[in-house]
């Protein structure tokens, strides 16, 4: 421990200089200054998926309903709190009549419903599709128009590029009234949207909550020829102008090719962008920074504990927490440096020192205020500022599913008995004791233990050697030579296995590397582990370039599905490529359950059968999160395992 802090104020100290460059030269240029780990993606939010992007989201824009941070009931947003038919199947929102978009224009019920189908045309390629798969009609109108899409590709070889054009708009005609004739999603004026659900969704109010769901302003979006629209408060929605045709749109086409909306994605940047959240932004410089002001149009005002944000983006961790120590950092919100279990040690010593110092002053009869005065400065140092929180996410390792290897080959991981056999022979307690040293809770299953009100722990399949070994023995891979290495019966050798994780933490380099010392030394595999940087990592797991991948999923809202429909087929975020029909069948049933216990029971039972049975993947342990930031200075932040942070309410007390 020593060494490591002697290493990271000797650093510290190096760089101070140097503070200025990571907040572009001053520190008052934002009220806040964050660092994001990681380039944000996007910030459309149909498209979203990664954290950093989904953080932005409920920034720069506000949907129906939002979580309250601290205890995750459902409170109002842009819409008052719906109210629900007697079969709870149909959802009536009313907007709030002073809701603006940044450029002054009305928020309405058409921009929910907009963003709504956007999000359901396969065309967006939106991770999150299925999220309104429950809404009537809805999931056959995303097989309708994959349909379509495929029955361009097979007709349009035969087309000349006018007759594909023409076919393009025809099926893309087809699709818009096929949506507005059985999708359950209606706008019937500006103030109402009419949402009417397949079956019971316990969880719908959740679902609008969660930032895929958010609106996006149509005129800047697609490029309408008067993308200004806004006329001051009183400006009325773009349902009240001429609807502009395709070919006057600048940022979308069809495309000839592929018969798909072609979307032009600079609609997302400084400049363009139209939010209807608490800020807009004025400044977005690739892997430096985004800046965040008020949105002088957001619709209250007085929710805003802030005026700007400034989001640098430092994505080695060293030189993260080396930024913070040099000043002008408000929170660091990703702390995964090498020696992170040296640090959590030295905060479990300074909050001891501390709560008994402090004790001791309040027993003389001092006052919190004065009591906190007179502990020695050294007392109040850097420890206090590391803080690891519990989060609602897991750490794993994907299998790729699929029958074939992104090469051609066979991929042996597409047997369950071969997948059994690797999560059997997983040591997970000498990964959190040894390898993460933040020991961690070890998980079997998918569903962080007792996250979800309700719902019963499970547990899947633990460490158990032998077992692995007749697991893989049964899939035909043993010692048919003699050489310690598992071959088929026609004398293949079991293929050297990609072990892929992502370079922007040491964690993953390491955890790789245990893994391949465990199951060459349990089953005799040869592992090659292989880094990547995270900006190709996303594009090689959808496209199943790779055996086994690290992965973690942190639960978008309170219910077991936000972890389970992960490994359904076709969802979105299903990059192991798997499919079990009797598991989807499972959930399906679960959700068709009236009874919430019961439904909670089934989605357990569900959950059991995949990781005893048909395992998509190793689950590790269940992540935590770890901050900087001093909470003498820094308010707002919650610490709700769901660790959804709103920017806005973030303020500095001197």
């Amino acid at each position: 421990m020593k060494r490591a802090v002697f290493i990271f104020i000797f650093l510290a100290c190096v760089i101070t200089a140097a503070g200025a460059m990571f907040t572009g030269g001053t520190n008052d240029e934002a009220d806040i200054v964050f660092v994001n780990r990681g380039e944000v993606f996007t910030l459309d939010p149909q498209r979203m998926s990664y954290q950093q992007d989904l953080r932005l989201a409920y920034s720069l824009y506000e949907g129906l309903l939002r979580w309250d941070e601290h205890d995750f009931s459902i409170v109002p947003a842009a819409a008052e709190l719906p109210s629900v038919s007697d079969d709870r199947l149909t959802y009536t929102f009313h907007i709030r009549r002073n809701a603006r978009w940044s450029n002054g224009d009305a928020v309405t019920a058409q921009d929910f419903a907009y963003s709504f189908r956007r999000l359901l045309f396969p065309d967006t390629a939106a991770d999150y599709s299925n999220l309104l798969f429950e809404v009537a009609g809805a999931k056959d109108f995303f097989a309708f128009r994959s349909r379509q899409l495929e029955d361009f590709s097979k007709r349009s070889v035969t087309l000349n590029e006018p007759e594909r054009s023409a076919l393009a708009e025809q099926l893309y005609e087809d699709a818009m009234k096929q949506f507005d004739d059985t999708v359950g999603v209606k706008a019937i004026d500006d103030e109402t949207l009419v949402v009417h659900l397949a079956h019971p969704v316990a969880y719908f109010v959740e679902i609008v909550c969660f930032a895929p769901t958010y609106p996006v302003y149509r005129p800047c979006v697609e490029g309408w020829p008067d993308l200004q629209g806004g006329h001051g408060e009183n400006g009325n929605g773009w349902a009240h102008r001429t609807m502009p045709s395709l070919d006057e749109c600048s940022r979308i086409s069809l495309d000839a090719d592929t018969g798909r909306i072609h979307q032009e994605h600079g609609w997302a940047r400084p400049g363009s962008i139209v939010t209807n959240g608490p800020y807009q932004l004025t400044r977005w410089r690739y892997k430096r920074d985004l800046k965040l002001e008020r949105n002088p149009y957001f619709r209250d005002q007085q929710l805003l504990q802030n005026n700007s944000v400034l989001v640098l983006t430092i994505e080695d961790a060293n030189t993260a927490l080396l930024a913070y120590g040099a000043g002008g950092i408000d929170w660091l919100n990703d702390l995964s440096v090498d020696y992170l279990p040296e640090l959590l040690v030295e905060r479990e010593q300074y909050l001891h020192r501390y709560e008994s110092e402090l004790t001791a002053l309040l027993v003389k009869g001092l006052t919190s205020d004065e009591a906190m005065a007179e502990l020695p400065a050294a007392e109040r140092g850097e420890s206090r500022d590391v803080h690891s929180l519990p989060a609602f996410a897991t750490d794993f390792f994907s299998f790729n599913c699929r029958e074939k290897l992104a090469d051609g080959r066979d991929n042996p991981f597409a047997d369950a008995r071969v997948r059994r056999a690797f999560v059997l022979a997983t040591d997970r307690e000498a990964i959190v004791n040894n390898i993460t040293r933040e020991h961690e809770p070890v998980m079997t299953a998918l569903v962080p233990p007792g996250t979800i009100a309700g719902y019963p722990h499970v547990e899947g399949l633990g460490h158990d050697i032998e077992r692995a070994r007749r697991e893989l023995k049964s899939a035909g891979w043993e010692d048919r030579g003699g050489d310690g290495i598992p071959e088929s019966a026609t004398g293949e050798k079991f293929p050297a296995i990609d072990l892929v994780y992502t370079t922007n933490s040491s964690r993953y380099k390491w955890m790789a590397l245990e893994l391949k010392v465990q199951w060459e030394a349990a089953l005799g595999v040869r592992v090659e582990p292989r880094p990547m940087q995270t900006k190709f990592f996303k594009d090689d797991l959808r496209n199943g370039k790779f055996m086994i991948a690290r992965g973690q999923w942190y639960g978008d809202y309170s219910d077991p599905t936000t972890f389970l429909n992960i490994n359904t087929t076709g969802d979105g975020n299903n990059d192991r490529g798997f499919s079990d029909v009797g598991y989807d069948t499972m959930l399906r049933q679960a959700d068709e359950e009236a009874d919430g216990a019961e439904r909670m029971r089934m989605l357990a039972d569900a959950e059991a059968y995949l990781f005893t049975q048909n395992p998509p993947m190793i689950p590790i342990c269940q992540l935590q999160q770890t901050y900087m930031y001093d909470p003498v200075h820094l308010r707002g932040l919650t610490t709700h395992p769901r660790l959804v942070q709103y920017l806005w309410k973030l303020r500095k007390v001197s």
